[in-house]
């Protein structure tokens, strides 16, 4: 699978992942990666980051990316990001879990998402969820995950198949 925005089934009752979107950047026979893009939390680059200071802007926020390893972050920048610091999606998104490449984002008051943890499927795993159910898929969108307010980014991510909440009827099974 390409990489893609992961829209949880609306019958989803998962706490970790009802009504998320995740943004899958690997996902191969080895298992899948990705990130909830929707599920901001309250606190600002300069408490979350360790090291020399940073200073907050209004195009960098926070967000919970996952039950896995919630203590690492990965950084989803609006713009491209070198092979060797990570990896440049379709629609000019970049993923890093470069810190030095996340400081220069910062420093350039570049378009950022910091997130905190991240979602993960072993071999045949997400392949099966979806199968059964749980999840849906749309393209990667930049508007979606830097222009769209959090609170939103789930709906128009079903718009963007034609799809509301209620039009959907699928059987999550026990994801």
């Amino acid at each position: 699978m390409e990489p893609c925005l992961l829209i949880a089934s609306p019958q989803m009752r998962d706490t970790f992942f009802e009504e998320t979107v995740i943004l899958l950047w690997h996902h191969d026979e080895d298992g899948a990666i990705g990130i909830v893009v929707n599920r901001p939390l309250e606190h600002p680059l300069s408490e979350v980051l360790e090291g020399p200071p940073v200073h907050d802007y209004p195009g960098a926020w926070v967000a919970w990316g996952g039950p896995v390893e919630r203590s690492s972050g990965t950084a989803v920048l609006r713009g491209e990001v070198d092979d060797e610091e990570g990896w440049t999606l379709p629609c000019r998104v970049g993923i890093t879990r470069s810190e030095d490449r996340l400081r220069r984002a910062i420093e350039e008051q570049t378009e950022l998402l910091l997130c905190l943890g991240y979602a993960g499927w072993g071999p045949g795993q997400l392949d099966r969820e979806i199968e059964d159910g749980s999840w849906l898929y749309t393209d990667v969108s930049d508007q979606l995950v830097f222009d769209t307010p959090s609170d939103k980014v789930y709906e128009r991510a079903l718009w963007t198949l034609g799809l509301t909440p209620s039009t959907v009827l699928m059987d999550p099974g026990d994801a």
